[in-house]
């Protein structure tokens, strides 16, 4: 094996972030498994990531891999032995359909999610990270754009804080989550819910398209000299990876995969209220609950659109103004959750960026339910391409800054 002294400090100009190949991709899933694969195996975990490279979110350039290397090394001096190029730090990026609104006018752009961050142990120390990130950050600038569709933002969701990625441009935007327990509440109030009925996975592409409607038509309706806005999309395909990657780790750890995706409250079309939810397990042991979490992908009430979200950026949500004429049925689509966290041995339900009637309708279920503000994990970032004066996160409304966009 080579010495760390070999290896050239991440300021380097010899450095340079490339797309890997499938040899050395591996390399970095077999580095990385340890930090992400949850409560998987080493061995289902690469099973699990490559059925997801596959999805319609991800195939057809959706997905792209990047690593940073030394462009003038000629062979991996850790492994003189291997044909493979070193990488030095790793991550992947995800193609996302998005809206921006500014100074009137609607613009369709993409946007790219940028996940699964990682420097392996042996190679710290000498800013390798930070370099990619550098590097990324301008690539991203112009990458799969072209005449018709150009890149106006890149988003990714910090776990090591706010300040790393900050100092590369990635702006930290509220980030906070209420939480219930993950077993159905007790007590009066759920025989005064309204009913909610599930949803499965043929419901969801009908939805999916009248959210995207709602979005744009709210942003369209944005009052003149409003923060310029912006919405990650949330199409069928992205929740569709949601539920790909619960569907295979459930499948894994218990056998099924779950089938309720969701679930609705009302039945006339205009006046309806939805949410869709992911199921997220880390611990291993089936017959546990602790460390898993249900996640509230989204929450969409039909005719209302961006109204539905009460601040953005750096604000917090007002938990006395706002629309409460809908607390009841959204605390019928939690308690609908809570009973799916219940069967699937989930320890919370957990809804990001809630507004305030979704905080109220979580407490009337929980009374004791906080909001959250979280400041070290899934921290949501974004990096503003234009050229802007001042901080981003003050002056751009983030819509629907919720689970779905996590990558």
């Amino acid at each position: 094996m080579g010495s760390l002294v070999e290896l050239p400090h991440g300021s380097s100009p010899d450095l340079a972030l490339v797309h890997p190949t499938e040899e050395e991709k591996l390399i970095q899933f077999n580095l990385n498994g340890a930090e992400w694969r949850g409560a998987l195996s080493q061995e289902v975990y690469l099973r699990r990531e490559e059925v997801l490279s596959q999805q319609d979110q991800t195939k057809d350039g959706g997905i792209s891999y990047w690593i940073l290397i030394d462009k003038t090394a000629k062979r991996n001096p850790l492994d003189p032995t291997s044909s493979t190029r070193l990488p030095l730090a790793s991550c992947e990026t995800y193609r996302k359909k998005a809206v921006v609104w500014q100074d009137g006018e609607l613009k369709e752009t993409i946007c790219h999610g940028i996940g699964s961050v990682f420097c392996a142990p042996h190679l710290r120390g000498r800013k390798y990270a930070q370099r990619m990130m550098q590097e990324l950050g301008e690539a991203l600038r112009t990458y799969q754009t072209d005449e018709k569709t150009d890149c106006m933002f890149s988003v990714l969701f910090s776990d090591i804080g706010k300040k790393f990625y900050s100092d590369f441009g990635w702006e930290a935007f509220r980030s906070s989550h209420v939480s219930l327990p993950g077993e159905m509440s007790k007590g009066d109030e759920i025989g005064s819910l309204p009913a909610a009925r599930p949803l499965f996975a043929e419901d969801l592409a009908e939805l999916c398209k009248i959210d995207e409607e709602l979005i744009r038509e709210s942003l369209q309706h944005r009052p003149k000299g409003s923060h310029a806005a912006v919405a990650l999309v949330p199409n069928i395909a992205n929740i569709r990876w949601h539920h790909a990657r619960e569907e295979f780790v459930g499948g894994e750890l218990h056998g099924k995969a779950p089938t309720v995706k969701g679930a609705i409250v009302g039945t006339e079309k205009g006046k309806r209220v939805w949410c869709y939810w992911t199921r997220m397990w880390y611990n291993p042991d089936t017959t546990q609950a602790k460390d898993n979490t249900l996640h509230i992908l989204r929450f969409v009430v039909e005719g209302q659109g961006g109204s539905s979200w009460e601040g953005s950026g750096t604000n917090h949500v007002d938990e006395v103004s706002g629309d409460h004429s809908h607390d009841a049925a959204i605390a019928a689509l939690f308690y609908a959750a809570q009973q799916q966290a219940e069967e699937w041995k989930m320890e919370h339900v957990e809804a990001w960026n809630p507004s305030s009637a979704t905080l109220a309708a979580a407490r009337r279920l929980d009374p004791g339910a906080k909001l959250i503000d979280r400041d070290t994990e899934s921290i949501a970032s974004l990096k503003w391409y234009p050229q802007h004066d001042g901080p981003v996160a003050e002056s751009i409304d983030w819509i629907g800054n919720e689970k779905y966009g996590w990558c």
